[in-house]
Order: structure tokens, then sequence, then C-alpha cells
């Protein structure tokens, strides 16, 4: 087969594929892959009446299924899509303030801002806004989208090398893209492991092991758990360690200098988070350290409080900040 017939078979399905994939969360070139479709359109080989409106169905039904998980789902699809991050809920609650702040036109723009394009639409959904609202928005962010890097394409397609080519291999550029971003986010575990060799002399404590001391408590060293997760968003329900309470990492200097005034200097401190690798808790408990507090990590955080079955309750209704709605 020809190189142009290849194009014409399979040229819309790759470009759409990606857009499709990439509207899901995936950290594909979405844009790369527009700019080199306007340039094969340039050339001929596609036809640009028939790519523009099939790539906005594409770029729009994929952030129509995050809408829809979102709305269904609420926090725990936003927690999956920031799951590779090193800390899930700073990726949510940051997300969230940008999109509640500026408002649902943020969905005009959000495909231009990484990250944020595929966390708009279910932050949309689990913010209550309305469905036509939110695919109006949308389908124009998506026109927008798909035209800006299309005409890119079309009107730089002389500067391009090799434009017959760049379709045909857009596949292998995505695949390469993909392990570009999957070894950069290697590196950047490797360096926060190197980074974080500060903190190995934490004490960390199993949640068996903090349950025990629970019920056969020492009273010249009275315990207390302390909460130490992201303040921010909570979905109704949300539970914490009983008895367990609240320290604000984001001002760690006043709390702690009120804890200083309310628990006697023999106690013990055990403070949890959700993050993955416990990554708020041992950063919290290495300043707390360094201040001359000791604290024990509890490892797993709530997961494994949870996962274990040990004694929980709901948030406090003071402590929480709902997800605002749209309504």
């Amino acid at each position: 087969m020809s190189l142009a017939a290849w194009v014409a078979a399979h040229g819309y399905a790759t470009v759409l594929g990606l857009l499709m994939l990439s509207s899901l969360g995936l950290p594909l070139p979405a844009g790369l892959a527009l700019i080199l479709a306007g340039a094969a359109a340039h050339s001929g080989l596609l036809r640009l009446e028939l790519l523009v409106p099939l790539a906005i169905l594409a770029d729009n039904i994929g952030a129509t299924i995050l809408f829809t998980g979102g709305r269904l789902t609420g926090w725990w699809l936003l927690g999956r899509l920031c799951r590779m991050t090193m800390d899930p809920e700073h990726c949510i609650f940051r997300s969230a303030d940008f999109f509640y702040e500026r408002g649902p036109r943020v969905l005009l723009i959000a495909r231009f801002l990484p990250g944020l394009n595929s966390m708009a639409p279910p932050l949309a959904g689990s913010l209550n806004m309305r469905f036509l609202k939110f695919w109006r928005l949308d389908v124009m962010g998506a026109m927008l989208h798909v035209c800006v890097w299309t005409a890119v394409g079309y009107f730089a397609s002389r500067y391009i090398k090799v434009v017959t080519d760049a379709l045909a291999v857009v596949g292998h550029v995505a695949i390469g893209f993909a392990l570009l971003i999957l070894a950069g986010y290697a590196a950047l575990w490797v360096f926060v492991s190197l980074r974080d060799r500060r903190y190995r002399n934490v004490n960390r404590i199993a949640a068996d092991e903090v349950v025990r001391r629970l019920e056969n408590p020492d009273p010249s060293h009275p315990i207390v758990i302390a909460d130490v997760r992201s303040h921010g968003y909570y979905d109704p329900g949300m539970l914490r360690i009983k008895n367990s309470i609240r320290v604000e990492p984001n001002r760690l200097g006043a709390e702690l200098d009120a804890l200083r005034e309310t628990l006697a200097p023999a106690c013990d401190i055990y403070v949890y988070c959700s993050c993955v690798r416990d990554a708020t808790s041992i950063r919290i408990a290495h300043a707390m350290e360094t201040r001359g507090t000791k604290v024990h990590v509890i490892e797993g955080g709530l997961r494994a409080w949870l996962k274990a079955g040990w004694p929980t309750e709901p948030v406090p209704a003071g402590e929480v900040r709902h997800l605002p709605r749209f309504d």
C-alpha cells in the first residue's frame, strides 16, 4: 500500500483515537497529532472539512465521559486522575481552586493547560454543573482546541519536514512521547527518593501497633493522633481516625505553638495522611522533629487504618470545606 493510501485509510482513526484517549486523561500528544493532521490536510492527504468536526466530536466525547464520571463518583475519580502525582490531595485541591475561582468558562481554555485538561470535566461534574451548560462550553473549548492546532499545522505545513511521513508515524511519535513522559516520571520519583533521604530517620509505626498502645495506655505518655491531610474539599461522610485532632500542614508553625500550649511534653504524637508513600505525614513529622517535637508516622495513613477496620468518626462539620456547587 502506498503512503498516501495508508494515510487516507488510517489517518483519521489515528488522530481521532489520540484525541479521544488524551481527553480521557492519558498523557498523549493530542496537540501534535492535530498539527500533523493540519499539515497533511494542506497537502491533500486529509479533508479538512471532515477532519475538524470529527476531531471536535472525539475531543468532546472523552470530556463528556469524564464529566459523567465526576458527577457520579466525585472525589473517587478525581483521586484516580491525580494518583500518579506525588500528592494526590494537593493535585485535587489546586485544580479545584483554579477551576472554581475562574468559573465554568475555564472549560474554554482547559485543554491548553497541562494537568487541568483532564481535571476540568470531572471537576465540573463534581461541582454539579448542569449538563447542557457543560456540554456547550466544552464543545466551544474543543472547537478552539482543534481549530488552533489544526490551523497551526495547516498554515505552517511548509515548515514541517516530510509532511507525508509525519502522519504515518504519528502513532510512533505518540508512543515515544508517552515513553518520554514515563521516563520523566521515573526520573522524578528517583529525584524525590533522593531528596527524601533526609526523612529516613523519621519514626514510622504500623496502624495495629498504634491500636495496641491505645488499648494499653501508658499514663505517663498520653497519646495524641493528628490528622495532617491537606485541608480542603471533603466529600460528605468523610472519615478520620477516631478522636484524632486537626493539624493544618500549611500553617505548621502556628499549629505547633498551639499544640505546645495544650499538650503535655510527654505526649506521644502520631500523624497520618492519605498521600502516596505518606508524603505529607513524613514531611510534617520531620518539620515537627526539627522543632523539638517527637512524632511517629502511621504507615499507610488513613487507608491502612480503614483497611484494618479500626475505629473512625466523621470529620467534624467545622473542619469540612465542601466542594462548591454550580447549581
